[in-house]
């Protein structure tokens, strides 16, 4: 009866741990897979054509911003990076990357940043960051920095995806195409529904 309870411990754990290792990327099985649009002679690896590896330049790994649209030798290497640039009291305005965790070190200036956690804490974690500072912001979370210095404030986030996503908050509430039925809004930003709809008509801008 021992024996058997132990075996069961141990198959469980072995099925725990093989479906954590199967949520993250795959192990590439070359040095590179620099990703291409011509299919012809090539290998379909992570959502992307491989070129021929005796064909890959440094070229291929230098853009910025950083991700896979712009580095295609960031394919299935699971990075992308960006550089943030602030004028005085400007923000990258609450977003989230549905696929990447993000991590931020501040370069010049002073930066007012945070995150909220899921439902039902809502919790706020928020940092005031000076130069050489480095803030984490977990995948999926909403998140947000604000540039409260008087002078121009740089950044460099590095995110856990050769593609992770933007999401907007703003954006994707209020400037959705089409637009989403404002007594949808009214009722869950409880606001009058000719404020919805000011904000619907309004221009919104994208930060990707």
């Amino acid at each position: 009866m021992k024996k058997g309870v132990s075996f069961l411990v141990t198959v469980a754990l072995m099925a725990l741990a093989s479906s954590l290792a199967s949520a993250s990327y795959p192990s590439p099985l070359q040095d590179t897979c620099v990703a291409i649009a011509e299919t012809k002679n090539a290998v379909f690896v992570n959502g992307k054509f491989c070129k021929n590896p005796n064909l890959t330049k440094a070229d291929d790994f230098f853009f910025t911003p950083v991700n896979v649209a712009q580095i295609p030798g960031l394919n299935t290497l699971g990075i992308s990076a960006v550089r943030i640039d602030y004028a005085p009291y400007g923000q990258n305005p609450p977003h989230t990357h549905p696929r990447a965790t993000e991590i931020l070190t501040v370069l010049e200036g002073t930066l007012l940043v945070g995150f909220v956690t899921s439902n039902p804490e809502n919790r706020l974690f928020t940092k005031v960051l000076n130069k050489g500072d480095v803030f984490v912001f977990p995948i999926g979370l909403i998140h947000f920095q604000f540039n409260i210095g008087h002078t121009n404030a740089v950044a460099i986030a590095g995110l856990s995806s050769q593609n992770p996503g933007v999401i907007t908050i703003a954006n994707a509430v209020f400037g959705s195409d089409p637009a989403i039925d404002p007594d949808v809004l009214s009722r869950a930003f409880q606001l009058d529904k000719n404020v919805v709809k000011n904000l619907q008509s309004r221009f919104w801008y994208d930060n990707n």
